[in-house]
């Protein structure tokens, strides 16, 4: 992780959210590499993160060693959010980065009180906290009520970029709540049936509709 002092798109990303930069202490611009910890379940939370670019994957940890992984490729928003608005010192989930990431950190005790004052900030977090909600409840939903091939192309299609699905396929299991071997056994379906082809960077969508017909994105989603 490299810190560097604020500069024009730290500044930007500050004024979007209703923040003066004047009015706040010590902020300061974070970059992360691909697989660096923004912050772990369980640590320290002392940072209010604000999303300039890049990609971040958000895990929640189980007392047997297993991850959830709730969000994948969050690239843009607050992290750190619910801990703010909980008064919560300890961080709730745990944030990796997906790829070079870069953010405003906010020290959350020198500027607690501004940002808690600040109506316009408060609005926002109201707001993502709400798409979250949204988002989980969704999920949740799909679950209980669409195969494990529905979940998986729909999940295929919000993964993707530029037509290429790269994600590990143990992580898509987790994120999906099927086995591993079961998600192996739908991709090798999917790619005999002419929908994917395996590449050396991921899966490439062949037929977009095919996957579309398939999936049950047009009900709901996961991220």
């Amino acid at each position: 992780m490299n810190s560097i002092p604020l500069n024009p798109d730290g500044i930007n990303v500050l004024l979007q959210w209703g923040l003066s930069p004047q009015k706040l202490i010590n902020c300061h611009i974070r970059k992360y590499e691909e697989g660096e910890y923004i912050f772990r379940q369980g640590f320290s939370m002392d940072f209010l993160f604000l999303i300039i670019c890049g990609n971040a994957k958000v895990c929640l940890n189980a007392k047997n060693g297993k991850n959830l992984i709730l969000y994948n490729y969050v690239s843009d928003g607050i992290l750190g959010d619910i801990e703010l608005m909980l008064d919560e010192s300890i961080a709730t989930t745990t944030v990796i980065a997906a790829s070079e990431f870069s953010c405003v950190a906010i020290p959350l005790p020198a500027n607690l009180n501004t940002l808690k004052n600040n109506l316009q900030l408060i609005n926002y977090i109201g707001r993502e906290l709400s798409q979250k909600l949204l988002n989980r409840d969704n999920a949740h939903i799909a679950s209980a009520l669409f195969t494990g091939e529905e979940r998986l192309c729909s999940h295929i299609l919000a993964m993707e970029q530029k037509g290429i699905f790269r994600e590990y396929l143990t992580d898509t299991a987790q994120s999906i709540g099927i086995s591993y071997r079961h998600v192996f056994r739908i991709i090798n379906h999917l790619c005999q049936t002419g929908l994917l082809k395996k590449t050396e960077i991921g899966f490439q969508i062949l037929d977009m509709e095919a996957l579309k017909k398939k999936s049950c994105s047009n009900e709901y989603t996961f991220d």
